[in-house]
Order: C-alpha cells, then sequence, then structure tokens
C-alpha cells in the first residue's frame, strides 16, 4: 500500500506509545478514528468533516489521483453550498443561459443575468476537495482498493472497532468507517444498501475549435430525450464540450444510438473525443439502509442522486459532509447500544433533507417519463416554472424546500401528477 506519510507514521507512533487520537493494540497496529474509503466529492466531504474535528482520519483511493470520472460537471448552489471553507471552485465557465429542446425540435433559450450554475472538470474538482481534507489533517492512501469490511470475527480486536481488509489482505482497524466508494459500492453491499432506479449515463469529452466553444460559452443545452425519462446535455468547458445522455438501463442500445444522433445533430461528429465513457447511476429505495453497525455509507455508495435529473454532486457533498460529522460521533460511542443511536441519528439528518428531496425528484421523474412535453412547455413557456428552475440552480431553493413553501409550485406539481397519470 505504498509508504506512510510523515503524518501517518506520526499517528502510528503516538499510537504505540498510548497516545491520544488512536488506540493501539499489542501488535502495533493503529486503530483510525475514522477510515473512509473512496476520495470523490463525498468521501473528501467526509473526510474533511472528521478532521476538522480533530480526529484522526485515513481516506482511501483505489485510483490514482487526478482521475477521470463520467460526469457532466455542473455545480449547482447546494453544492457550492457545501463546500469547504475557503474553496475556490476551478470553473471552467459560468452558465447564465439554458437551451432546451424536446428530442431535437421546439428549440427555447432561457437566460438569467445571474449565473445559474457553473462547470468544472471532476478530476480537478475531486482532487481539490482531497487537498482540503489533507490539509485539514486527514491522511490519503491512494492506489488501495478495499474488498470488504469487517465487524466481527478474528480481524476485530474488540466490538468498538471495525476491520477494513484491502484486496492485497491488508488490515486497516477504525472506530467508525464511511464507505463512499461509488455506485458500485464495497460498503454499500455490506450495509444492504437497496436500488430502485438504475439509469445508463453516456459521454464523450469533445475538444472543439476556438469558433465553436466561442457559441457555447455560458451557454448548456438540455434535449429531453426519446426514451422515457431520457434526457441529454451539452456542458461547455473552454476548448471542450462535455456532451452526454442518460436513460434506464437495460436501453444500452438505444441510448448508444441517441447519443450518436444528439452528436450529429449538433454538428459535432466531426470532432474526435478525447474521452468516451459510460457509467450506471444508482438510486436507494426509501427503506435502504444508511448504517451497519459503526459503518455508514454516502453519496453514490448510498444511492443518494436526485431521481430526475440524476444530479449527485450535491448529494454527495452534502452527504459525505453528515457522514464525517456522524463517524466521529460513532468512533466516540463505548457501546454497540450508542453507535447505533449515532447511526440512526445520521440516517435522520439524511432522510429530513435528501430524502425529502428526492421524493419530490421520483415525482418529477414520473411526470416527465409520461408527459416530457408537458415539462418542456412548463420550463420554457411558463415563467414561474422557469423561476423554479433558475432558483433550484442557483440554491435560493431545493425542490423539496419549492414544494413545502411555494403554494403555486405545490399546485402545480400536484396537477402535473394528475395529467400524467390520465
Amino acid at each position: 500500500m505504498g509508504n506512510a506519510s510523515d503524518r501517518e507514521q506520526k499517528h502510528i507512533v503516538s499510537s504505540e506509545n498510548g497516545g491520544t487520537g488512536a488506540e493501539a493494540f499489542e501488535h502495533g497496529d493503529p486503530v483510525w478514528d475514522v477510515v473512509v474509503v473512496g476520495a470523490g466529492p463525498a468521501g473528501a466531504s467526509a473526510a474533511y468533516a472528521a478532521a476538522v474535528a480533530g480526529r484522526q482520519v485515513l481516506l482511501l483511493e483505489k485510483a490514482e489521483l487526478p482521475r477521470y470520472k463520467t460526469c457532466g460537471g455542473g455545480i449547482i448552489g447546494p453544492s457550492r453550498d457545501s463546500l469547504p471553507p475557503g474553496f475556490e471552485l476551478p470553473l471552467r465557465d459560468r452558465v447564465h443561459a439554458v437551451t432546451f429542446t424536446l428530442n431535437g425540435k421546439l428549440t427555447r433559450t432561457r437566460r438569467s443575468k445571474k449565473m445559474l450554475f457553473g462547470l468544472i472538470n471532476r478530476s480537478e474538482f475531486d482532487a481539490q476537495l482531497v487537498e482540503h481534507a489533507q490539509k485539514a489533517g486527514a491522511v490519503l492512501r491512494t492506489g488501495v482498493a478495499v474488498s470488504r469490511v469487517e465487524q466481527h470475527g478474528p480481524a476485530v480486536p474488540d466490538r468498538r472497532t471495525v476491520a477494513v481488509v484491502t484486496s492485497d489482505g491488508e488490515t486497516v482497524l477504525a472506530r467508525a468507517v464511511v464507505g463512499a466508494d461509488g455506485s458500485a459500492s464495497r460498503i454499500g453491499a455490506h450495509v444492504g444498501v437497496k436500488l430502485d432506479q438504475v439509469d445508463l449515463g453516456l459521454e464523450a469529452e469533445i475538444p472543439v475549435p476556438e469558433s465553436v466553444a466561442e457559441d457555447w460559452a455560458g451557454r448548456v443545452l438540455i434535449d429531453w430525450g426519446p426514451m422515457p425519462g431520457s434526457y441529454g446535455w451539452v456542458f461547455p468547458k473552454g476548448q471542450t464540450l462535455t456532451v452526454g445522455v442518460i436513460s434506464a438501463r437495460g436501453e444500452g442500445a438505444a441510448t448508444k444510438r441517441y447519443l450518436e444522433d444528439f452528436i450529429a445533430r449538433l454538428g459535432l461528429a466531426g470532432f474526435e473525443p478525447a474521452v468516451s465513457s459510460g457509467h450506471l447511476t444508482r438510486c436507494r429505495s426509501d427503506d435502504s439502509p444508511l448504517s451497519r453497525g459503526r459503518v455508514l455509507v454516502c453519496g453514490d455508495a448510498a444511492g443518494l442522486l436526485e431521481p430526475w435529473t440524476r444530479e449527485g454532486i450535491s448529494c454527495a457533498l452534502r452527504s459525505g459532509r453528515l457522514a464525517g460529522e456522524w463517524a466521529v460521533r460513532i468512533s466516540e460511542a463505548h457501546d454497540a447500544v450508542d453507535a447505533r443511536r449515532q447511526a440512526l441519528n445520521y440516517a435522520f439528518a439524511i432522510k429530513a433533507g435528501l430524502g425529502v428531496e428526492m421524493g419530490v425528484g421520483r415525482r418529477l421523474l414520473s411526470v416527465f417519463e409520461r408527459r416530457p412535453g408537458v415539462v418542456h412547455a412548463a420550463i420554457t413557456g411558463l415563467r414561474p416554472a422557469w423561476r423554479a428552475f433558475a432558483d433550484i440552480t442557483r440554491g435560493s431553493t431545493t425542490l423539496a424546500g419549492l414544494v413545502r413553501t411555494n403554494g403555486v409550485a405545490r399546485r402545480a406539481l400536484e396537477a402535473l401528477d394528475r395529467r400524467a397519470k390520465s
């Protein structure tokens, strides 16, 4: 797993000498307060939150950083509000206009004097989040794949400890573990995360000439696609356009055709993509667990994303921060009852915020799957609908907040529900 950093060496010495922070057993292995698996936005946020609280935190990542991730890279208001203090977004563009189309037709552009949202490259964004976690005191180890966690058995010295077992057979001990290892999470499998929505996203990073880039600067395109629940996007990032589509899993061939047709329709087929990639997004069911014993899950590992747009960065940042904060409390728990109480508090915090927003997102997805034309007409033709879209992307409100506090929005969603079902 490579050599330990200076901070990790100090941590081991402190443990062996009986110092505070982490305990050591007779064989000399340190016990970290919190081990976070996965260094994406959720994991980096969890590691930062636990480290800034003064705990001994180890952040494990299987890849070397920076690394590419299939992601549109849109940073909406709730994401900006969840970043560590002093974090400067590595923005590639600032969006002030959105062009909407309905499967390539009925083009309508809406504009805003204020920035709607920003666009980033995930490799830069994720690496910067990790740097903030490290500055707060977290220890990063890359090139480490975690195969499983154990909360009972010979690898676990006592009931207050979790064993994190790597693919090369090494065991790392912790008082609490946060699983943030993506949508195909090993930690999520341990917790028993249940999914009720899986979608396939395909994406191409297309370098374009300056003349083409200038046409897209400050403007994104959202196309409501040909399959139920599908849509496509163009996000400009300087000299590169991120072009992608997403639809329900099981429509792989149709999704690939949609992307090819979408790129051709935009006049971009003549440009060679620098990267072409695919990714499955997974959305949790309402009754899916968020913890097991001293192990929590957050972000994609927990199936936390907005079901309609499949936007996941804001969910990752917010759930990661909460997971880090509650992992600190779990690490301090002296018995299983107290640890479970803290884990339940974490689950309550997630469900009270993100859970409610996901419920509204499911309703919007249901409407969109049945009546995409109604959604298109509302956002492009009704000022209150466009204002709601803009307020959500800026962070002035959330889906849940909008429905809860705005009577017009609540009645409009109820009317869309009825119309979609008719």
